[in-house]
Formats: C-alpha cells, structure tokens, sequence
C-alpha cells in the first residue's frame, strides 16, 4: 500500500509541474518560482544518478545548466505534455554533455602518486657498446657512414661530402647496410 500511495503522490506532484509551468508560461512569476522550487530537488537527484564519476561540483554546475535550458527553453515545452518527461530529458542531455567535455580523462593530483612514481627512464650504458659491435661486423666504409647518420646525426648531403659519395650513394649504401644490420639482429635472436 506505501508503494502505490507514493506512487500516487509522485503523479500528483508531476501533475503540479505541469500546472506551475503553464502558469509560469502565461506570466505568472509566483508559479514560476514555486515550479523551479519543485523541480531543483528532483532534477538534482536525476543528476547526481546519472552523472556517477562527475563529482559533487561538476553535478551542481550540472544542475544549474538544466535550470538555466529550461528557463531559456520553456516556451518550447508542449502544455499538452505533462513537465516531468520534458524536464527529465533536458537533464540527461545535459549530463551526457557534461561527459563528452571531460572526455576520458580522469583529473588526479600528482603529488598524491609522487612516491609511487618510476623515475625517468635512464640510458642504458651497455647500449652503445651493443650498436657498435652490430656496426662492426659492416664493412669499414658502411660502418662510417652508419655510425655518421645514425649515430652523429649528420645529414645525408654531410656524410656524403665527407665520404666523397653522391647522396644517392649514400642512401644506397645506408639501406643495404641496415638491412644486413636487420639480419644480423635476426640471427642473434634465433640463437
């Protein structure tokens, strides 16, 4: 029996949602007020179900958004309608909002995970010696020019210059010699 008697009661305070806003609607403030005094509750609470994970603050801006959509929207409600729906849809709309500006992120203080932090990657110090004993099995000349672009930086027209190659020589040579490089890896870790 409490069930349908609160049952019965939501209707009725639905019903004189729909009153209060077709009062409000033709002018009168009075209406206006008692309308929005009814609905701020119960939108808050469509809010806060809906928007799990927004947060306390964000559910409040939330719920000022959808008093402020429906005092700018309300002429466009249908008095035949009954209010709750209309009011309703105006909230959930603005809660998927809500999400889609947070996007995925999930806002959390850094000083909180400070401790628990890796540290930044450091080199590893046997890495050179690994790269220069794959370029030793080159031959001298492929080994200097991969050594030059891979590992000094310069430029193809520089190590060109400085081998005395054109710098479609050099590219060849470059690839050829990664690509014996790329086997060579692949053997190693076959064995």
């Amino acid at each position: 029996m409490i069930g349908a008697e609160r049952k019965a009661m939501m209707h009725d305070r639905k019903a004189d949602w729909s009153q209060l806003l077709r009062a409000a609607n033709a002018g009168d403030t009075r209406a206006y007020g008692l309308f929005l005094h009814a609905v701020t509750p119960v939108l808050r609470s469509v809010v806060r179900s809906r928007g799990t994970g927004l947060g306390e603050a964000d559910c409040e801006d939330v719920v000022q958004e959808v008093l402020l959509a429906i005092h700018l929207k309300r002429h466009t409600w249908r008095e035949d309608e009954p209010a709750a729906p209309w009011c309703y849809a105006i909230a959930r709309h603005k809660v998927v909002d809500a999400f889609r500006r947070r996007g995925r992120r999930i806002h959390l203080p850094v000083e909180d995970f400070a401790e628990v932090l890796p540290a930044a990657p450091e080199a590893d110090p046997t890495e050179k010696a690994d790269i220069e004993r794959f370029i030793s099995h080159l031959e001298p000349r492929a080994a200097q020019l991969v050594r030059a672009i891979g590992l000094d930086g310069k430029s193809i027209a520089e190590t060109g210059e400085e081998l005395e190659m054109s710098e479609g020589a050099v590219r060849v040579m470059l690839h050829r010699s990664l690509k014996k490089l790329a086997a060579l890896r692949e053997r190693l870790i076959e064995i």
